[in-house]
């Protein structure tokens, strides 16, 4: 195990390998999204607000940043509201654990009288009363990157998780085809909304593909958190040679599976972290499954100042993800998924 967090660690020393560290202080290229209204898909271009009419305050509320999936959400949300003039104040709970104190952060959003918030919550179940009381007040409320499906809000913008999770299913039935042996499958922290959706599109992805999937194991999406699902599994399944899973459980998986004795195991990830894109351009993960994060962050914070400036806005934003593999990998922009690596996370705009 100390083997495998020594290459997490060593992970982030690496970054300035592809990441640039280019400060993106000019609008950005229009970026492709579904807007989806009664039902129905319709491909849209959305084009990065101008200007702000004046200094709006805004309040951000973010799960965690124990990685560098939610560090890039953190760059996003900064980099935009200093582009736009915004005024910024960012909490994060510590953890999908960590709900009650989610709640309390919103409180204190509501307390600080915010223009807008914007919230990534850890459910919508848990946060939905708070999201409702805002509202109320009149204050409009944007949430990104983890689903809110029923719950009436100005706007959203998600990945449509099942799909992503269908599409990964798919990929690795497609790369075990003919091979014996079977899969490990991890979606991430139960109650969250998204790692059961991940998991309904991967079994819906695999149904068909004659692959053999081990019992699903829920758990923190952290490095400390999956590795022991991975080690137990690998244990429990001494055939197991592939996964799918959270980021961090493909991270860990490549040095669990050489642990265990295990060649050229099929690894696809159901999301992006740094290790994992490094990992995927290095070949020791099959693929990963990208929803760009930095560019939710930016559509994020430009549609809360386009509801206070009474611009047209949809409620419903659905991002395209994109399969990455190490024979496409240089055609992603990098830098619309991960923050640079100069980048630290900060809690503040001013």
């Amino acid at each position: 195990m100390k083997n495998i967090l020594a290459g997490t660690i060593h992970t982030a020393l690496i970054a300035t390998l592809f990441i640039s560290t280019a400060h993106a202080a000019d609008a950005w290229p229009p970026f492709s999204v579904m807007a989806i209204k009664d039902g129905k898909s319709t491909e849209t271009i959305f084009t990065a607000l101008p200007s702000a009419e004046k200094k709006w305050k805004l309040c951000v509320l973010l799960p965690h940043l124990k990685d560098s999936y939610w560090v890039g959400v953190d760059y996003g949300v900064v980099e935009e509201a200093k582009r736009l003039g915004a005024s910024a104040i960012i909490y994060e709970a510590g953890g999908y654990d960590n709900l009650p104190r989610q709640i309390a952060q919103y409180d204190d959003c509501l307390a600080s009288n915010p223009d807008a918030i914007i919230v990534g919550p850890i459910s919508e179940s848990g946060l939905a009363e708070k999201m409702k009381q805002s509202m109320a007040k009149g204050i409009p409320t944007v949430s990104f990157i983890n689903p809110v499906l029923k719950t009436d809000i100005t706007s959203k913008i998600f990945v449509d998780f099942e799909l992503k999770g269908a599409e990964t299913g798919k990929y690795l039935g497609e790369k075990m085809a003919g091979k014996a042996g079977m899969a490990g499958a991890f979606p991430g922290p139960q109650g969250s909304g998204w790692a059961e959706s991940y998991l309904k599109g991967f079994e819906e992805g695999v149904k068909n593909s004659g692959l053999n999937v081990a019992p699903a194991k829920f758990g923190e999406a952290s490095v400390t958190g999956q590795l022991p699902l991975v080690e137990d599994t690998l244990q429990s399944y001494p055939d197991m040679n592939a996964l799918w899973g959270t980021a961090t459980a493909a991270e860990v998986s490549v040095g669990a599976f050489e642990e265990a004795g295990i060649e050229n195991p099929v690894i696809v990830a159901s999301h992006e972290n740094i290790a994992v894109i490094r990992l995927v351009k290095e070949g020791k993960i099959s693929a990963v499954a990208t929803e760009f994060p930095v560019m939710q962050a930016k559509v994020a914070v430009d549609a809360a100042i386009m509801a206070l400036e009474k611009k047209p806005v949809e409620k419903y934003y659905s991002v395209v993800p994109k399969i990455m593999t190490q024979e496409n990998s240089a055609s992603i922009d990098v830098n619309q998924i991960l923050a640079p690596a100069s980048f630290q996370p900060t809690f503040s705009v001013n």
